[in-house]
């Protein structure tokens, strides 16, 4: 019997017992390592996604693991390799797809949200979504490269060139990533965060921070820059008051890429769009690039993964720790541990 991480009600998740389907053609039987929380799975504990989640589901895309069986059909894999999973799976016929924009295919099923997720001790998926890692790189830290992933397709989609001033709204897990990603491509690099303990962990990886709050970011900008603006802004905070900012801190013909999900529509302004010719762009997801890139990057310690893990917990912990990151500011990224919960295991039966 294995366990899974299940979410039945709003603010609610249980440890229970799951079935293991079979691998068929073309599918792969995985042992999840580690997975990692992220803000979506938040959303999810909170209720917000209902409408799209059917519960009882199990929740997790950022994952580490090892092949342990594998379906008809599968060439090039085998029982033991180290691998994570870009967890979306496209029809490939509708406009989207077509088109070549298959990571937002217009009937996309992301796997931990709209299918069953990685946060369990075994795990059937195409082997089409797996993306190798190599072996020398920890399941731990590799369990961050899906966000990093989702950082490189940010800053790819800002066309974010050496040189470049880029300002960051917001220093959590995926902000953080960006101003790595960002700064790797060669731009200089400014991240603005009200949380201190956040500003400090992004200090920690080099990075220059700035608190909104307790300075004129405007005046600040000017200095930078002087008096030009940035190019590139990236709005993470998914705040009201972080796209007035990502929107004041650009120069002419800026770009400003909108990274958070906004929960209801914003107010922006418009006129200073029309005045210094902005452009706004959309972020979501990733494709298969922006993993392999992202697997060269937590491997060559360009995203240093164990400063960014704030806590590793057994699969009985995950509910606690869905709470724990609630409270935002002192906690970076928690992992959860899927290889093993004697505990849990026992409870269960």
């Amino acid at each position: 019997m294995t366990l899974a991480v299940r979410y039945t009600a709003a603010r609610t998740l249980d440890t229970a017992p799951a079935e293991t389907r079979e691998a068929g053609h073309g599918e792969v039987e995985l042992a999840p390592a580690f997975v990692g929380i992220c803000g979506t799975d938040l959303h999810i504990f909170h209720g917000d996604m209902d409408a799209r989640v059917a519960a009882p589901a199990v929740l997790g895309h950022e994952m580490s693991g090892r092949i342990v069986r594998v379906g008809p059909g599968v060439q090039g894999w085998q029982p033991g390799d180290a691998v994570t999973v870009m967890p979306l799976r496209w029809d490939g016929s509708c406009p989207a797809c077509r088109a070549g924009h298959q990571h937002i295919c217009q009937n996309l099923d992301f796997i931990g949200i709209d299918s069953p997720g990685a946060m369990q001790q075994r795990w059937t998926v195409p082997a089409s979504t797996l993306v190798r890692l190599p072996d020398t790189l920890p399941l731990d830290h590799a369990a961050l490269v899906e966000p990093t992933a989702v950082a490189v397709h940010d800053v790819g989609r800002a066309g974010v060139r050496e040189g470049e001033r880029v300002v960051v709204v917001g220093g959590g897990p995926v902000g953080v990533l960006i101003a790595l990603v960002a700064r790797a491509a060669g731009a200089d690099v400014k991240v603005m965060e009200l949380n201190a303990h956040r500003r400090q962990l992004a200090e920690e990886q080099g990075l220059t921070t700035w608190d909104p709050a307790a300075a004129d970011v405007s005046a600040l900008v000017a200095e930078w820059t002087a008096d030009a603006g940035a190019d590139v802004a990236f709005e993470v905070s998914g705040a009201a008051g972080g796209v007035d900012t990502a929107v004041d801190v650009l120069g002419v013909r800026g770009r400003l890429c909108l990274v958070a999900i906004h929960p209801r529509p914003r107010e922006i302004n418009l006129h200073r769009f029309f005045w210094r010719e902005l452009t706004l762009v959309g972020a979501r997801l990733y494709d298969r690039s922006d993993f392999e890139k992202a697997v060269t990057l937590v491997a060559d310690g360009t995203v240093p993964a164990e400063r960014l893990i704030t806590e590793i917990v057994p699969l009985s912990q995950a509910p606690a720790a869905f709470e724990a990151l609630e409270g935002g500011g002192d906690v970076m990224k928690i992992l959860v541990d899927c290889t093993d919960d004697t505990d849990a295991l026992g409870a269960a039966e």
